[in-house]
């Protein structure tokens, strides 16, 4: 049985849509330039928090920190993929850059491990989970948002602005660890001087939450509304209905996770590890890249809408397979010319992976329980693989000697990656009012139990 009829997605006048871009891209960056200062300032805070007579044991304690606080990612996917499945995209969004901005602001007024001792660490530990419990809600929940209000045949062009603001907000958290570096002394950055990243996230924190609670909500949410449908459960109707998209667009969201931590990350410390860089020369490299990466973005998101979804992810992890042996070994050259190369060549894959994700996470799952279908997706493929990437890849060259052993994991992760994704049907083309009905076992009768009676028809999305 084929259905054909199909519910017509209402245009959003561009003035609004701007409005609805700026606010969820703001509000993004300033979630993950918060996320991001702690993997610039590892070193820094090894030091102040983590002290130890070997650097690497000290450095891996650092990283483990960094991928504890992604164990609470998944719990804050589902929390506010619930609540955003139940009272608003908006309102949830306002919530979720409270919450990070106050724990970061927090930070940014911590007692080191020379005042108060163990407590340090652990308040250090505790305001990290705060800050993944937040971002858990994050980035799925500005997916969800512009998808929501963009056209179409343009949703991966509109949602490159998402992975564009990713990018700037970790090249600005670079820039502001650069500057800090060689503008103090040692002894400055050691007593003031890696505060002043997590105190900026006060006033940016109050701007991005003033922008969002002057939005609207979605179209799409507020047909939902409007017909009654809002979900009651959105957590056991996804676990019922969507598990596995849930597996198939989650394997190949690793291949984001590790590809986009490994070079504006991990990079960063690698380049002083294995290249033999200083720290200031290191982050200037990783700027460079992630402008590159931002710039790329809208390039790689017209690429997406005109291939389709399934050549996109094709093209993302094969391009990764073929560069991160080159990359690696550039990055270890210890020169800056090919060091630059080097984290722009991983940085290629990533971006194709970063900016094809956001429309899947939209496409893949139907309107009811989007935002906690794809909050859990997301949440758990970064905290299986992307939280843990620098601790990995630390663990790898420790354990081995090798600095080329990180290059092997990410090319698994890659192939583990291109069969999950390949796995899904095409999706660029759909309305999303269909979404969802593509995947196996979703029959005919659920398509057309999900059509819109028509005089509901022109508040669909």
């Amino acid at each position: 049985m084929s259905i054909t009829l199909k519910a017509s997605s209402p245009e959003v006048d561009p003035k609004t849509l701007r409005k609805v871009i700026f606010a969820a891209s703001f509000g993004n960056f300033v979630e993950w330039f918060d996320f991001a200062a702690y993997g610039f300032l590892a070193t820094i805070l090894t030091r102040e928090f983590f002290p130890s007579n070997d650097p690497a044991v000290g450095l891996l304690k650092t990283f483990a920190v960094f991928a504890v606080a992604f164990a609470f990612r998944p719990l804050g996917g589902i929390f506010f993929g619930v609540v955003g499945d139940r009272i608003g995209r908006k309102r949830t969004l306002a919530l979720t850059i409270l919450m990070m901005a106050g724990a970061t602001t927090l930070i940014g007024l911590l007692p080191t491990y020379a005042a108060i001792g163990v407590f340090a660490p652990i308040l250090l530990t505790v305001l990290r989970c705060v800050q993944g419990f937040s971002a858990g809600g994050e980035y799925a929940g500005a997916c969800a948002y512009v998808m929501e209000h963009a056209p179409q045949h343009k949703r991966a062009r509109y949602g490159s602005f998402l992975p564009i603001s990713t990018f700037s907000s970790f090249a600005l958290a670079a820039v502001v660890a650069y500057a800090l570096d060689a503008s103090l002394s040692a002894e400055a950055m050691s007593a003031w001087g890696w505060r002043v990243p997590f105190l900026a996230a006060a006033p940016t924190g109050l701007i991005g939450l003033y922008l969002r609670m002057n939005l609207s909500e979605t179209p799409a949410f507020r047909a939902l509304e409007g017909e009654h449908k809002v979900a009651h459960a959105p957590l056991r109707d996804t676990l019922r209905t969507q598990a596995a998209g849930i597996l198939k667009l989650g394997a190949f969201i690793s291949v984001t996770a590790v590809s986009f931590y490994m070079f504006t990350t991990y990079f960063a410390t690698h380049l002083q590890v294995a290249g033999g860089l200083d720290r200031a020369t290191s982050l200037l490299i990783t700027v460079i890249a992630l402008l590159f990466a931002a710039a790329l973005c809208p390039l790689a998101g017209l690429y997406s809408d005109w291939a389709g979804r399934r050549k996109t992810m094709l093209t993302a992890c094969v391009i990764l397979i073929a560069t991160v042996y080159p990359s690696f070994s550039l990055v270890g050259s210890g020169h800056f010319s090919p060091s630059v190369i080097g984290v722009c060549l991983l940085a290629i894959g990533a971006v194709l992976a970063n900016v094809v994700t956001p429309p899947l996470l939209s496409e893949v799952f139907p309107t009811r329980t989007r935002y906690t279908a794809s909050a859990t997706t997301f949440n758990l493929a970064f905290t299986v693989f992307g939280g843990t990437a620098p601790l990995v890849a630390t663990w790898l060259i420790t354990t081995t000697g090798n600095n080329m052993s990180p290059a092997l994991y990410l090319v698994a992760i890659a192939v583990m990656g291109l069969i999950g994704g390949l796995m899904l049907p095409e999706t660029a083309k759909i309305s999303l009012h269909d979404a969802g009905t593509a995947l196996p076992g979703a029959s005919a009768a659920a398509e057309l139990k999900s059509v819109p009676r028509p005089a509901a028809q022109s508040l669909r999305c």
